[in-house]
């Protein structure tokens, strides 16, 4: 039986490889994200730009779940970038979606630079008592990725 840190691991790089798939932007990240049951079964999974140019990865990714699916409710989303907590082009940043859709933890791997905000994600979740998880291992995988804005 594979460790949590392992399973973490597994799917936060599967987050990363969805944001491989993201149109670069000069005014936004390049993120993934994969929503994953309680048994470790895949859910759904989204990417940056995926539907529109303004959407999120953690957006598109909930967009794609009906909001009364039990599995929310003991799902992990895992996110190549920390949830963002402030929006410029919606009004609901990613942190407040997630806790709006029930899921009670969060896996990322970058915390977001102050490039574009000055971000919060992973203190609000938090404070909202959900379990946050920085896997600082993948950080560079993840900031590979938006090499473009850095």
């Amino acid at each position: 039986m594979l460790s949590q840190a392992a399973v973490d691991r597994h799917w936060l790089e599967a987050a990363i490889g969805e944001a491989r798939r993201c149109p670069p932007a000069w005014t936004a990240f390049s993120v993934g994200a994969v929503i994953v049951d309680a048994a470790g079964r895949e859910i759904v999974r989204g990417y940056s730009r995926e539907t529109d140019p303004h959407v999120h990865a953690e957006e598109a990714a909930l967009a794609k779940v009906d909001p009364a699916d039990p599995r929310l409710a003991g799902a992990t989303i895992y996110s190549s970038l920390e949830p963002c907590s402030l929006r410029k082009s919606r009004p609901a940043p990613c942190a407040t979606l997630i806790r709006a859709a029930g899921i009670p933890r969060v896996v990322y791997a970058w915390r977001e630079p102050t490039l574009f905000v000055d971000g919060r994600g992973a203190e609000d979740l938090e404070a909202a008592g959900v379990e946050v998880v920085q896997v600082p291992e993948l950080v560079d995988e993840a900031r590979a990725v938006n090499a473009h804005l850095l």
